[in-house]
């Protein structure tokens, strides 16, 4: 009865791997009560590798190649089952192929906005968004670290992983080099190859080898990026007498919507434009070394009264809690406009 059920037996004289469509990362060998004929043919294509494990333990890898599996070529195998040279009976082992071909187009990105201090506008919410490339290198480390003894193993179920490594090394990197978040927007290039820098090791722990990282986008939530256009806006004009000029202009295709709207911004209006021909007036006069006594009122200008005062304070006021001027540069252009008053 015993010798019947030998004969029964099948055995495995071919073993090879063929990628059924994309993703799969790692695959085992159908072996049920299958057993593998000594002498048995292995074959490694390429873009995969082979792992022999022996109740639990790993033993021989193969990369690609056509191989005779004998004790000659499985020296781990053979040690762990304490063969002789003369073996030549069927064993059992489990076989797991990997791919290691490029896996592409893998995406990053932060689902929801990064906390972190800023030097330009301190505390900010960032936004990133990429993509990268990576390939499996060492079978032993994946196959301990990772994907174990499932049948099977695919780049989706580790996709969640990878993702959220690669988040959080962001963060820390946004930590770290303490690099605005302006010069980081403007130079993406150079943060993603820090980022696969500082991501590589990460990768290295289980068994991958990062192949290219990109940052595609590094943004601001809308309503902050709103204060950065505005901010910018004031830079491009260079002083405040100007910008509160741009303000109202901008002001006026909305105040037009509505009746008196005109009528409500010509105080505004005015003062901006009495700051600005004062500011012109004296600079006209430096440069011809007339310049009127320290108080004296500037030839041909406008005089700039109480309310006009008052108004532009409270302008500036508003535009310090939007956070466009500091409070110091708000309490600069308080003193002066106070002086004139006296």
């Amino acid at each position: 009865m015993a010798f019947m059920d030998f004969i029964k037996k099948q055995f495995i004289d071919v073993i090879h791997w063929t990628e059924e469509g994309d993703g799969v990362l790692a695959q085992r060998y159908p072996m049920q009560d299958f057993e593998i004929q000594y002498g048995a043919r292995l074959t490694v294509r390429e873009s995969q590798m082979a792992l022999f494990v022996n109740e639990g333990q790993v033993a021989d890898v193969f990369g690609p190649g056509l191989y005779t599996l004998t004790t000659n070529t499985l020296p781990v195998l053979t040690y762990l089952k304490n063969w002789d040279k003369l073996f030549e009976s069927p064993f059992k082992s489990d076989v797991y192929f990997f791919s290691t071909r490029l896996q592409l187009d893998c995406k990053w990105g932060t689902p929801n906005p990064i906390t972190i201090r800023d030097k330009d506008f301190g505390v900010v919410r960032l936004r990133a968004f990429g993509i990268y490339s990576y390939k499996l290198v060492d079978p032993r480390k994946f196959h301990s670290e990772v994907s174990g003894t499932r049948e099977q193993y695919t780049v989706k179920d580790l996709d969640g992983q990878l993702r959220n490594l690669v988040i959080g090394a962001m963060t820390d990197l946004f930590a770290e080099s303490g690099v605005p978040f302006i010069d980081m927007a403007a130079n993406q290039d150079e943060f993603g190859r820090a980022l696969k820098g500082k991501l590589e090791p990460v990768f290295e722990r289980y068994g991958l080898a990062l192949d290219s990282f990109v940052v595609q986008n590094v943004s601001l939530p809308e309503e902050l990026q709103k204060v950065l256009d505005a901010r910018i806006g004031m830079n491009m004009i260079g002083d405040l007498g100007r910008y509160t000029q741009y303000q109202v202009a901008n002001s006026i295709p909305l105040a037009a919507q509505n009746e008196g709207g005109i009528a409500g911004i010509g105080a505004g209006l005015g003062a901006g434009l009495g700051i600005g021909q004062t500011m012109s007036s004296a600079l006209a006069q430096a440069m011809q070394g007339n310049a009127p006594p320290a108080g004296a009122p500037l030839p041909g200008a406008a005089p700039v009264s109480a309310d006009d005062i008052v108004a532009t304070l409270e302008k500036l006021h508003g535009l310090v809690a939007k956070g466009i001027l500091s409070q110091a540069e708000f309490d600069a252009k308080k003193a002066e406009l106070l002086g004139k008053l006296g």
